[in-house]
């Protein structure tokens, strides 16, 4: 008999972090919608129909899956007092084997933007990829200018290791990211965010 892999719910202190579901579309648009200025500064391009239901299904359609195939989790920050979706974090390509290691990414809507709750989603999920994963890296990458992304990841407990040049397309340019990683077993102390 076949039998469905349970959702992930990983609950911190004021916050659950859950696959979408359909009828998150609403939430998920009005969200990304009133944040656009925010967002697309540092965000790839979106698509023309990026906030249709149709796109948004196939959304939910690949968390699904990227999940029941262990190779993502893609995850909504929905706050427990209300049940407002405060963003998203993905722990993406995830390779198991000799790396045991993932990718971090994640946004937040203007509006909840320094509060907190992204720290919060951020070390729910490191937590969740070393102990429930086994995973031993989690690396994460932003814009150089991207301070408040650098310092939640600081904060996270991620460390600074170098530049990517040339990393990702960000609002339709290639752009130089600065890398960092988080590791379950890190020996490395502080390092200098140069």
């Amino acid at each position: 008999m076949f039998r469905r892999k349970p959702k992930v719910a990983i609950e911190t202190e004021r916050l659950t972090l859950r696959l979408p579901e359909q009828s998150d579309h609403g939430q998920w648009a009005e969200l990304r919608q009133n944040s656009i200025e925010y967002l697309t500064p540092w965000e790839p391009v979106w698509a023309e129909d990026h906030f249709t239901k149709r796109a948004f299904n196939n959304r939910v359609y690949w968390a699904r899956k990227t999940f029941d195939t262990g190779r993502g989790a893609s995850l909504f920050l929905i706050r427990r007092t209300d049940g407002n979706l405060l963003g998203a974090i993905t722990l993406d390509n995830i390779r198991l084997g000799p790396a045991q290691t993932g990718t971090l990414g994640y946004w937040t809507g203007q509006r909840y933007a320094r509060l907190g709750y992204m720290s919060e989603a951020i070390r729910g999920l490191v937590h969740y990829a070393f102990t429930d994963l086994d995973l031993s890296r989690i690396e994460a990458a932003c814009l150089p200018t991207n301070t408040p992304s650098r310092g939640v990841l600081e904060k996270s407990g991620f460390k600074y290791e170098g530049v990517a040049q040339a990393y990702l397309q960000i609002n339709g340019r290639w752009c130089n990211h600065v890398l960092y990683s988080n590791l379950r077993l890190d020996r490395r102390g502080k390092t200098d965010a140069s």
